[in-house]
């Protein structure tokens, strides 16, 4: 037989994980970038190349793992561990009680205390959680929202108490409330009265502890619920513009406190989108801020952590996630993050075990000391590839940001459900393609080989919570019991002022009430219910 000769197929349209067509190959043309208007020199605007000249050339990122369970002394304990490992910054989990506003022993704590991070309820707690930490020393990171006044109160009492000026105290609460409302669901307050504590602690940050940071908008929560790259980037910045004219209506002067203004973002497994979206990022909020509010180049730094992918890991097969994790790690500091944190492998089936973190650290240090990425600043700039994806990631974002803007900022689109609508959609469509095989996901739809998924040994939750209840008890017993419900009563009525102002009165500072109420030994359960007898609870529509 005669081989008859057959036309080459037109290759399938491929498409990145956000939905962006990826052609076989690219070329100048396809690079439409001014590099002096869009891409710059590091540290300069519009910061597409990153917010300081020299990067990781002239200091690494900071390596802060997440840790958090049990009590608080188990979980110095892993600090201690990690510390002594190489880690530079400590990063905080804490438990749903803690994040809610419940003390561990409220009937709705049961059976949740210490399980997804670490139960504090008093200044007792975080004096144990932070012992022989110099924290005048070490940043300290806590993802807290809903309580994250609370929790910074208490961390400003722990140093003063030993002696150390919260002027001197450094690190950074997540304290962002409108991804709550979409994506997490830790809120306690509604968003009113929940966006005027936020501009508080703007307020104090910028005038009594200038090395922290108030807030950390979390694009990271918003991509675990199931959006795009697109979508993080657009309805963090989306958020981002809602809170800061918050803080401006409130009084703020911009310079006072948009440096402090820090981001937390996801990284999943497409190195090359991902590299791509943390450079949009840079460049579309440099331009947003500018544009919008006049910003200094100061207040139009992106400054962000990164945490790699908690949803792209597997039970099944845990070990490819060493193998996902470092991707995801190289992608972060190909694209400039400030911080890191690497999941553990085993992370899909419990809280990592002490191996598994110490692995999850040694591969960021692997990243930081063999690969190379840190000889030179922004190595993929000028990939075609990687600018065209910038270029795309920037354009799509923003027109997402637009849309949101014009249904009058991010509050009211949340109020609406268009966030949470858009999430859920993105979520749906990649669940169709992984079950049709149009993601591949290894171990799951691929090379799948039909073992169970490891079981991991869990502590022992309900003598946790026994020893975390017996110690807050003696903490109420020990106390001043009338200042503690002088230093509440007084927070309570600054609350009222703050949705019901009197003739002349003056926005009312809660932070030193707050402080004032932790300092007596008052819980963050009975901080939450002072502020919540005054603002209500936050219901959902339904």
């Amino acid at each position: 037989m005669t081989d008859v000769a057959r036309s080459p197929k037109a290759p399938t349209e491929r498409l990145s994980p956000a939905g962006i067509p990826v052609a076989p190959v690219y070329r100048p043309a396809d690079v439409h970038a001014d590099y002096a208007r869009d891409i710059g020199d590091p540290g300069q605007f519009p910061f597409t190349r990153g917010v300081q000249p020299t990067m990781y050339t002239g200091r690494l990122w900071t390596m802060r793992q997440y840790a958090g369970f049990g009590t608080a002394a188990e979980t110095n304990t892993r600090f201690r561990m990690l510390l002594g490992a190489g880690q530079t910054g400590l990063s905080v989990a804490f438990d749903l009680p803690t994040q809610m506003g419940l003390d561990s022993d409220a009937p709705l704590a049961a059976g949740e205390v210490g399980r997804v991070g670490v139960a504090i309820d008093s200044v007792e707690d975080m004096h144990t959680l932070m012992d022989g930490i110099p924290l005048d020393q070490v940043s300290t990171s806590m993802t807290i929202n809903a309580t994250g006044a609370v929790l910074l109160a208490m961390y400003v009492v722990c140093a003063e108490e030993r002696g150390i000026p919260r002027a001197k105290i450094s690190g950074t609460i997540q304290n962002d409330i409108l991804k709550e409302y979409v994506a997490r669901g830790t809120y306690v307050f509604p968003p009113e009265p929940s966006l005027a504590l936020i501009a508080e602690t703007f307020r104090f940050c910028a005038e009594e502890c200038p090395s922290w940071n108030p807030i950390s908008i979390s694009g990271y929560h918003i991509r675990e619920a199931g959006a795009t790259a697109v979508q993080e980037v657009a309805f963090t910045m989306a958020n981002t513009l809602e809170y800061v004219r918050r803080a401006i209506a409130s009084g703020l002067d911009l310079e006072t406190f948009a440096p402090r203004l820090s981001f937390f973002f996801a990284c999943h497994n497409d190195l090359f989108e991902e590299v791509a979206k943390f450079r949009a990022a840079r460049r579309l909020y440099a331009r947003l801020m500018r544009e919008k509010f006049g910003a200094s180049d100061a207040c139009a730094k992106l400054r962000f952590h990164t945490q790699t992918g908690g949803v792209t890991l597997t039970a099944q097969q845990p070990l490819n996630n060493v193998v996902r994790v470092a991707v995801q790690a190289l992608a972060a500091t190909l694209g400039g993050t400030q911080s890191l944190h690497t999941n553990g492998y085993d992370e899909a089936l419990a809280l990592p075990t002490a191996e598994a973190a110490t692995l999850a650290l040694r591969t960021q240090q692997v990243v930081a000391y063999e690969s190379g990425v840190a000889q030179t600043v922004d190595p993929l700039a000028g990939s075609y590839y990687v600018e065209h994806l910038t270029d795309e990631l920037e354009r799509q974002a923003r027109d997402l940001v637009d849309k949101v803007e014009a249904m009058g900022g991010s509050a009211k689109a949340i109020a609406t459900g268009f966030l949470e609508e858009e999430i859920a959609r993105s979520a749906y469509e990649f669940q169709l393609k992984v079950e049709n095989g149009a993601t591949t996901i290894i171990g799951i739809n691929k090379f799948a080989d039909g073992q169970d998924a490891p079981v991991v040994p869990v502590p022992d939750y309900s003598a946790l919570e026994k020893e975390q209840v017996a110690r807050l008890q003696a903490t109420r017993a020990t106390r001043d019991a009338p200042a503690v419900e002088r230093a509440l009563a007084a927070l309570g009525a600054a609350a009222q002022l703050v949705i019901a102002p009197t003739a002349g009165s003056a926005t009312p500072q809660l932070m030193p009430l707050i402080i004032d109420a932790v300092k007596a030994r008052a819980t963050v359960g009975e901080v939450s219910a002072a502020l919540a007898a005054k603002w209500g609870k936050y219901r959902p529509r339904v």
